[in-house]
Parts: structure tokens; sequence; C-alpha cells
């Protein structure tokens, strides 16, 4: 008589794998998006605070020169002592926004608006309602 051996399986099959990759992939497919989204929008978001805090730095330079609301364009060395100490915006030498793009500035009577560029690249996560009232219209 022949004795028979029993084989063990120790491991996974081919096809097992392959069903466990397909549902990771599947997962990925459906988180990726949402996440690159919300990075979008908190990008947005940064930069509308930043614009912000360019607006109140206006104010307290036009308040503080005695300025007005005047048609006088004030440069970013004009702003940055207005802006607290260690922050992001006080470092920047040139008043780029997170893409490098310029802030908007304005003169003292209007706020100041997102670069048309940055508007362009968060168009698809923060539309105009979104950027009010620094939008471009």
């Amino acid at each position: 008589m022949k004795s028979r051996t029993l084989r063990s399986s120790k491991g996974f099959t081919l096809v097992e794998i392959m069903i466990v990759v397909a549902i990771i992939a599947l997962l990925a497919a459906i988180a990726v998006p949402g996440f690159l989204r919300a990075r979008k929008r908190s990008q947005g978001t940064t930069m509308k605070n930043d614009l912000r805090l360019i607006d109140a730095a206006k104010d307290q330079y036009a308040i503080e020169q005695n300025k007005g609301t005047t048609s006088l364009v004030p440069n970013w060395a004009d702003l940055t002592p207005y802006f607290k100490p260690g922050s992001k915006l006080q470092s920047q030498a040139s008043g780029l926004d997170l893409f490098g793009n310029t802030y908007v500035i304005g003169d003292l009577s209007t706020t100041p608006k997102v670069n048309a560029t940055t508007y362009g690249q968060l168009s698809d996560v923060c539309d105009t309602a979104f950027w009010s009232p620094f939008n471009q219209n």
C-alpha cells in the first residue's frame, strides 16, 4: 500500500493575494482624490487668511501714516511691520503666496485680491464665493 502524505497549506494562493491587492487599489482610488481636494482647499483657506492679514496691515498703515483712503499703493516693505513678528508674511521679502505668485495688494481704498494665476490653480475647489471679498471681480 502506498501511503499518502497530506500537504499542508501554510501560505496564501496567488488568487487570494491578487484579491487583496485589488481591494487596496480600489480603496486608494477612492481616497486619494479626496485627500488632494482637501489639500488644495486648505491652501486656499491659508491664502484667504493671508489676504485678510494684508488688508488689516493696509488699514493699520493708513491709520499710522495718516493716509486715509487714497489711491496710494503701499509696497510690501511698508506693510511688513504690521504683521505678527515671526509670522510667514513678515518673513517674506517679496510678498509671494504659496504658489510663488505675488499678492495683489492694490491701493488703500480697495481690498487685496487673489492673484489670477493662483485663482486659476485653485478654481476647482475655491470658487468666486469662497474668495469673496478678495476675488478678482
